[in-house]
């Protein structure tokens, strides 16, 4: 998705939307949408949203399924695998919201709501709903799913309570033999608590021992029996739960096609939901599109303000004004105005409804914008280059069919030159034959759209009195900056006032603060405050830092061993001297070296090092370098 997507608020338009889809499927399609080309697929899109829109204020919100993993489910069970308890619950709640979301869209029928008619597209499975709501309850198969699953956990229980049953009598009756007085289980046994010396006493397997071997847990005979007959019951369960299983896998597989049908009829209509949802959730408005190439907008809103904090913004251009050039104070709502003119056509020409009372919006082949400072950290760009970048690529693919929308034209260099390049800019603009909206701070540019019948003034209201914006944008009017009536009103001084005037307007700035400013209590100069000096350390003499103590040729000690070398390189940050000592070289921190000769001392002002620090190797290359290019040849400096 393009950089001016995500620059006038487009992409999270788009994600706040796919918040209102239940489907993965659907939250796709959404975070994939963009403007439509094709007018009558824009027109189909916008006619399904107002559509929903209608269903949702008729009906309320539609009983969507999420259906994840159903699809997946419907394949296996094609593929002959047995479908799980937890698998046919969560297709019988599919099956279930498909039946209730036909007989919410039957409401829009009878309004005659065209969306509402996919419902004949949904082929309710009522017998299968049926057939899982009765068999699985709770994750698991409900009793009644048949007669003989009934019967044989009837049996099951019949045998428990037996089991039971005996060897609480047996432990009755054997009570001093006993370790415990309760029944334990075993190994999934039912066992007694036998003491040791007791084991002949009790008729049955030992099953298993206590730590110290005093206890003995023995399943008595009489209770293995009936345990066997137990265990081939659940046998006979785990059989006729496989069967039942099995069965409703075949009955869902059977209608493969009809799952899938459904499923694709339920994803549409969660994505056109999702579209009047968001209608409904910014009170949105159908807009009108057009191909003429004209855009008004009434009352229109940023989404992302909230309503009662938004200034609604009524706009126009198209017809003999194509271009609009908007100038007023910073923090005025310049760039708000034109990011929502630029989001508000990105919105219409997508399907979707927009915030505001009414809207005329035209198709555009493209838009593309120049908002923000720009900076381009991984490319080394300036703000100003990088606005200059992304305008000459806006300038290259620019057509008629284009809305242009920059901010802050030619800002971010010398006022002088950022103004002939922001005319020059519009220039092309206004030869290309786009739409296009542009703020600016520069008086010509005001001047050049009066030249031309194709360009509007506009500028936003701003209150004098009380300083602040009024974020209104006013089409047909001029504006300034109102920067030296601010400045004064803020309480800069009388002399900086008329000296900032003069820099501003030369010889038209004489009197220009008694026409133009009113009449302002203010001070003839500034009122200095005292501040507190900064306090210096006194430095003491034998702490100042010394200059690097060694220079390149010095003769030294390294000191303990007292071993004579020459200095190759100076002092480092960290206070450490490369010293050649016999050919090798070595850093040394410097309070381990004591000067023995200064190299001023032992050779003249040019002598040249290299004939002690280099190899013969180096030399001779160095040498032959001296006469020109030798390819292959390779000088090695050892640091």
């Amino acid at each position: 998705m393009n950089k001016t997507y995500e620059t006038l608020g487009y992409t999270t338009i788009l994600k706040q939307m796919s918040e209102f889809a239940n489907s993965r499927q659907a939250k796709g399609m959404i975070l994939e949408m963009k403007p439509f080309l094709v007018e009558s697929e824009l027109r189909k899109h916008l006619r399904d949203t107002t559509q929903a829109r209608k269903m949702l204020d008729l009906a309320g919100v539609p009983p969507i399924p999420s259906m994840d993993g159903v699809e997946e489910l419907i394949l296996k069970a094609v593929k002959g695998d047995m479908l799980f308890p937890e698998d046919l619950e969560k297709i019988g709640s599919f099956l279930a919201a498909v039946r209730r979301l036909g007989d919410y869209l039957r409401k829009g029928v009878e309004q005659q709501i065209g969306i509402a008619f996919y419902r004949e597209n949904l082929t309710p499975m009522e017998d299968l709903e049926e057939v899982i709501g009765n068999a699985i309850r709770n994750g698991r198969i409900d009793d009644y799913a048949s007669g003989t699953l009934r019967d044989i956990r009837r049996e099951l229980v019949m045998l428990e309570e037996k089991i039971k049953a005996k060897a609480e009598a047996l432990m009755k009756s054997q009570k001093n033999c006993m370790a415990e007085n309760f029944i334990v289980t075993r190994n999934g046994r039912i066992c007694l608590p036998v003491k040791k010396e007791y084991k002949g006493k009790i008729q049955g397997a030992v099953v298993d021992r206590s730590a110290t071997g005093s206890t003995l847990f023995i399943e008595p005979e009489q209770v293995g029996r009936l345990k066997e007959e137990y265990d081939l019951a659940k046998l006979a369960e785990d059989s006729e739960e496989r069967r039942i299983l099995y069965e409703i896998t075949g009955m869902a597989a059977d209608r493969e096609e009809i799952f899938l049908e459904n499923m694709k009829t339920v994803i549409k209509l969660d994505f056109i939901f999702a579209k009047g949802r968001m209608s409904l959730e910014m009170n949105g408005a159908e807009p009108v599109i057009n191909t003429d190439r004209r855009i008004r907008i009434a009352k229109g809103r940023h989404p992302m303000i909230r309503k009662e904090e938004c200034v609604p913004l009524d706009f126009a251009i198209g017809g003999t004004n194509r271009g609009v050039i908007i100038t007023g104070p910073n923090t005025g709502g310049k760039t708000v105005a034109i990011k929502t003119v630029g989001l508000l056509s990105l919105m219409a020409c997508s399907g979707l409804h927009v915030p505001c009372e009414s809207a005329d919006i035209c198709m555009n082949c493209q838009v593309l914008c120049d908002i923000g400072d720009g900076q381009n950290i991984e490319d080394n760009l300036s703000t100003f280059s990088a606005h200059v970048t992304r305008i000459l690529e806006i300038l290259k693919r620019v057509n008629r069919e284009s809305l242009i929308i920059l901010d802050e034209l030619g800002s971010g260099t010398d006022p002088a030159e950022g103004m002939g390049i922001a005319i020059a800019i519009l220039e092309q603009l206004r030869m290309s034959g786009c739409l296009f909206l542009v703020t600016t701070h520069y008086p010509e540019v005001k001047a050049y759209a009066e030249k031309h019948e194709e360009i509007i003034n506009a500028r936003m209201a701003f209150d004098r009195e009380n300083l602040k914006p009024l974020y209104r944008l006013e089409i047909g009017e001029t504006g300034e900056s109102c920067a030296l009536y601010i400045a004064k009103r803020l309480g800069m001084p009388d002399d900086m006032i008329a000296e900032a005037a003069k820099a501003a307007y030369g010889n038209q700035a004489e009197g220009l603060t008694d026409q133009t400013l009113p009449e302002l209590t203010g001070r003839s100069r500034l009122e200095k405050v005292k501040v507190s000096g900064i306090k210096k350390m006194e430095v003491k003499t034998d702490l100042v830092q010394r200059p690097g103590l060694f220079r390149r040729g010095d003769s030294v000690a390294v000191l303990p061993d007292g071993k004579i070398g020459i200095v190759v390189k100076e002092e480092d940050a960290q206070g450490n001297v490369l010293v050649q000592i016999q050919k090798v070289k070595q850093l040394y921190n410097h309070k381990r070296l004591k000067l023995k000769v200064k190299a001023s001392e032992l050779y003249p002002e040019d002598y040249d090092f290299s004939i002690i620090f280099d190899t013969v190797e180096n030399r001779k290359a160095r040498h032959k370098m001296g006469k020109g290019h030798q390819e292959g040849l390779v000088i090695t400096v050892e640091e």
